[in-house]
């Protein structure tokens, strides 16, 4: 089943939303890809026109691959709907962007930067724990801190969710302060500081790589721009460089 002409097998499953290449392929040598009514267990194969593509039984076609920053403000849930009827992050989008799927999460009561897109690869370089993309929030406390907490955060506190540490942490006022995370345990900024004696007021992720809200107001969403996206990709190819150069 190969063809001189058309589109790596992965690439197609990539690109309607399958996920990452590297998951395509795993799912093509399993055998969960069937192409006109026969197992395809070649990653290798070029998709033609006519080709019907099916994985785990469901009909796949191209999608058009797009991705959204959305600025989001508090009071929503990242999913398409709430078993206690709590508004969504989708309520804030146009029904023509309802497939795109968060890319990593906030919580109810967190804001800020949100990237929602079906581009498996691109989900697969900002999520997978090994690439360790580094993400800046800002953090207001109720109530002012002592400045040891800083390097309590940065050493590593244990939590709920296990022990935890932060990159960089950086005050800014009696109350707020800055910290990069490399990492994406649940609530873990909440239980960090929470271990550190302090409770969080306000949660606003505002970077994640070079990835700024800039001036997109709480509520709001842009597309992202093929250099942001580039931007993006080159952070975990970088990490995968690095990691292969330190097994040598």
């Amino acid at each position: 089943m190969t063809q001189p002409q058309g589109i790596r097998l992965n690439k197609y499953l990539a690109s309607a939303g399958v996920g990452s290449r590297r998951s395509c392929d795993t799912m093509v040598q399993q055998g969960e890809v069937v192409i006109n009514g026969q197992t395809c267990l070649n990653p290798g194969y070029r998709v033609q026109p006519e080709d019907f593509i099916k994985v785990n039984g469901r009909r796949i076609e191209p999608l058009e691959i797009q991705s959204i920053v959305l600025h989001k403000p508090a009071g929503l849930v990242c999913t398409r709907s709430d078993e206690n009827n709590r508004a969504t992050i989708y309520e804030l989008l146009p029904p023509r962007l309802h497939h795109l799927a968060h890319v990593g999460r906030l919580d109810l009561d967190s804001e800020g930067l949100l990237i929602l897109s079906n581009d498996g690869e691109l989900t697969q370089a900002l999520t997978h724990p090994s690439h360790k993309i580094k993400k800046l929030y800002q953090v207001t406390t109720e109530n002012a801190f002592e400045n040891s907490i800083l390097t309590q955060l940065e050493k590593g506190v244990f939590t709920e969710v296990g022990k935890a540490r932060a990159v960089s942490v950086k005050r800014i006022s009696s109350r707020r302060l800055e910290m990069v995370l490399n990492t994406g345990l649940k609530r873990q900024i909440r239980y960090m500081i929470q271990a550190v004696g302090h409770r969080v007021k306000r949660l606003v992720r505002v970077k994640i790589g070079e990835l700024t809200l800039e001036t997109l107001k709480p509520g709001k969403w842009r597309f992202l721009e093929k250099s942001e996206r580039d931007a993006l990709m080159s952070l975990s190819e970088k990490k995968r460089g690095s990691k292969n150069s330190s097994r040598r």
